[in-house]
Parts: structure tokens; C-alpha cells; sequence
């Protein structure tokens, strides 16, 4: 195993094991934290703002920089501007993520669990990843 697949099993590992601490693998959690008119859990709002303030230095780092620790090109997002496939893949992303309770990372990490929900999650999630090569594919 070379030390990029290595530094990358080890980043997953630790994610994984963050998404499980903060509850961001448990859909109940996230589902509250939704529910702004309801039970409404504001707990994950630690937990967002922990990514900010771990985010935020990071990606100023890297924009001051050519290559990542391990040697690789650092490649930030150049697009700025709000287009139309961005706010429906936002839309989309933000009603998967209210009727599941799951995003990407948690539903991973809730299916290496053998959670049902998180099964099904995963399997929509990666069909729809298909669905939208096929049609990127068809369209261009």
C-alpha cells in the first residue's frame, strides 16, 4: 500500500469515526436538526461549525500553496457563480437529505453497519450517481 492510499484509508477512517461521534450517522439526529418547527435538536450546529473552523485554515492554506502534503497537485474549485445545476443539485441534495436523513459520508458509514435505511440510501444514492453520468453521457 503506498502512502497516498495509506493517508487516505487513514483520513476515512478518522471521518468515519467523527460522523459517528457527532451523530451525523444517526438519521434520527440529523432528521431532528431539520425539524426547525418541531423537536428541533440544534446540536449539529456544534458539529457544522466544527467543520467550518477546521475548514476554513485548511483551504486558505491550500490556496497558497501548489501541492498537497503527499506531493499531489492541490486542485481547489475555480467556478464561482450560482448556475442552474447548482441550485438543483443543491435542491436535490437538501430533499435526499430531509426524506433520509443521511448525506454521502453518513450514509457510507450507517451502511457499514448493515443499517437498512442506510442500505437503501446507499443504493439510491449510487444509482442516481449513474443515472447522471448516463445522462451527462446522452446530453453531450
Amino acid at each position: 500500500m503506498n502512502k497516498t492510499t495509506f493517508s487516505a484509508f487513514v483520513a476515512g477512517l478518522i471521518f468515519s469515526f467523527g460522523l459517528l461521534l457527532s451523530g451525523m450517522a444517526n438519521p434520527e439526529k440529523v432528521l431532528g436538526f431539520l425539524d426547525l418547527f418541531g423537536a428541533w435538536d440544534p446540536s449539529l450546529m456544534l458539529v457544522m461549525g466544527g467543520a467550518i473552523a477546521v475548514g476554513l485554515p485548511a483551504f486558505a492554506l491550500a490556496k497558497k500553496r501548489e501541492t498537497a502534503v503527499l506531493g499531489g497537485p492541490i486542485q481547489l474549485p475555480g467556478k464561482r457563480a450560482l448556475d442552474k445545476r447548482l441550485i438543483l443539485g443543491s435542491f436535490a441534495f437538501g430533499i435526499g437529505w430531509g426524506l433520509a436523513g443521511f448525506c454521502p459520508g453518513p450514509g457510507i458509514v450507517a451502511s457499514g453497519a448493515l443499517e437498512p435505511g442506510a442500505l437503501v440510501f446507499a443504493v439510491a444514492m449510487i444509482a442516481g450517481m449513474l443515472g447522471f453520468r448516463w445522462l451527462e453521457r446522452r446530453t453531450s
